[in-house]
C-alpha cells in the first residue's frame, strides 16, 4: 500500500483574514447555543476579556438578534415582564437560569448582566455567535419570540421554522447597527453541533441546513466581516461516532468538544495568544497543584516563582488581568505568617 490510510474525513478552517487572529488586546463577546458556552467559558478561564451569554443560551436566531438590540440600547427590565410559573419568575427572554422565586431576585440578576454586558458590546472587537436551531417558538397570546419556553405547556405556543430570507434580514439588520457601534467589530457564526432531535432527526438536518444557508448569504454580503467557524462540520465528519458524544448521544462529549477548541485555538487565535494562552494555563496548572506538605519549603519557593511568572507575563501582557491568581498564591504562601 502507498502512503498512510485516512480514516477520517479532515474538515479545512478558515483562517481570519490577512492572517490575523483573536488577540488578548481585544474583547470577545460570545451569543448563542451551549457551544457558545463551551468556546465561551474556555477563553474566559484563559483569561480572555470575554463576556459569555449574558442572556443564558439562546438557541435560535431571532432571540440571538433581540439580545444584541437590547444590549445597544439597555433598558432595564421590570416586574411586568415577568411571569410566575412553578414557583419561579421568568423572562420570555432569558434562561431558567435567570429566574428566582422573587421578581426583585430575578430583575437583580438580569438588570446586573444587561448593563455590565451593554458596557461590553460597546469594546467588543469580536462577536461569536452560535445557532442551535432554526425552529421559534411564538407566544399565541403576543407572537413574541420566547429565546426559552420554560417547560410551559406546548398550547401556549406556535411552533415555526424561520427561513433562509428570514434569518437573513433579520441579521443585516443587526449587524448594520452593530457596526454603527464598532465599525471594525468582526462576527464570526457557527452552527452548534448540538442536535435537536426533540425536533425530528429529518426536521433537525432541515433546521441546520436553514442556518447554513443563512450564514452563507451574510457571508457573500459582507465577505469582509463575516466568517465562519465550522464547528458542527467537525462534529458531523471528523468526529463522526458515538464514542465522542455525552450519555444523552445528543451532545459532544468532553473530548469533543476539547477537540473542536483546539481546533478553534489553533486557527482563530493569534499567535501571540496562543504563546499567552499556554503560560496562563501553566499558571492554572500550578495553583491547582496539591502538594504532600504544604508547609515545605520547596513548596513555598515553587508558589514563589509561579507569582515570578505571573508577574513577568503581566509585564509582557499589561491587558491581562491576573488578580485572583495573585491574590491565591498571597493567601496560600502568606497564611498563619501574620
Amino acid at each position: 500500500m502507498n502512503g498512510s490510510m485516512n480514516f477520517r474525513t479532515p474538515i479545512a478552517i478558515q483562517r481570519p483574514p490577512e492572517q490575523a487572529g483573536i488577540s488578548y488586546r481585544e474583547a470577545v463577546m460570545l451569543l448563542g447555543s451551549c457551544f457558545a458556552e463551551n468556546i465561551g467559558k474556555r477563553l474566559a478561564d484563559g483569561k480572555f476579556n470575554a463576556e459569555v451569554n449574558p442572556f443564558g443560551t439562546l438557541y435560535n436566531p431571532v432571540s440571538t438578534a433581540e439580545a444584541l438590540k437590547r444590549l445597544q440600547q439597555p433598558e432595564a427590565w421590570g416586574e411586568k415582564d415577568l411571569f410566575f410559573h412553578e414557583g419561579l419568575f421568568h423572562s420570555w427572554a432569558h434562561h431558567s437560569r435567570f429566574s428566582a422565586v422573587s421578581p426583585t431576585e430575578t430583575l437583580h440578576k438580569i438588570n446586573e448582566r444587561l448593563y455590565a454586558a451593554a458596557e461590553h458590546l460597546r469594546q467588543t472587537d469580536w462577536l461569536l455567535v452560535t445557532f442551535g436551531t432554526a425552529y421559534v417558538y411564538r407566544l399565541k397570546e403576543t407572537g413574541q419570540v420566547a429565546a426559552n419556553c420554560h417547560k410551559l405547556p406546548d398550547r401556549l405556543f406556535v411552533r415555526e421554522r424561520l427561513s433562509v430570507p428570514q434569518i437573513t434580514e433579520i441579521w443585516e439588520e443587526t449587524l448594520a447597527c452593530l457596526w454603527r457601534l464598532r465599525p471594525a467589530m468582526k462576527a464570526l457564526f457557527s452552527v452548534s453541533p448540538i442536535r435537536h432531535c426533540k425536533d425530528g432527526a429529518h426536521e433537525n438536518q432541515l433546521s441546520k441546513s436553514v442556518l447554513l444557508l443563512a450564514i452563507e448569504q451574510l457571508q457573500a454580503r459582507y465577505p469582509r466581516q463575516v466568517l465562519y467557524f465550522p464547528a458542527y462540520e467537525l462534529m458531523m465528519d471528523e468526529l463522526r461516532d458515538y464514542r465522542f458524544y455525552a450519555e444523552d448521544m445528543l451532545h459532544p462529549s468532553e473530548t469533543a468538544v476539547q477537540y473542536i477548541w483546539e481546533r478553534f485555538a489553533e486557527t482563530w487565535l493569534d499567535t501571540a495568544a496562543r504563546d499567552t494562552l499556554e503560560k496562563v494555563t501553566e499558571i492554572q496548572r500550578a495553583l491547582n497543584h496539591r502538594p504532600l506538605n504544604p508547609q515545605s519549603e520547596s513548596y513555598k519557593q515553587f508558589l514563589s516563582q509561579t507569582l515570578l511568572k505571573i508577574k513577568r507575563l503581566c509585564a509582557k501582557n499589561p491587558y491581562l488581568c491576573l488578580e485572583n491568581e495573585v491574590r491565591q498564591l498571597h493567601e496560600i504562601l502568606y497564611k498563619g505568617s501574620s
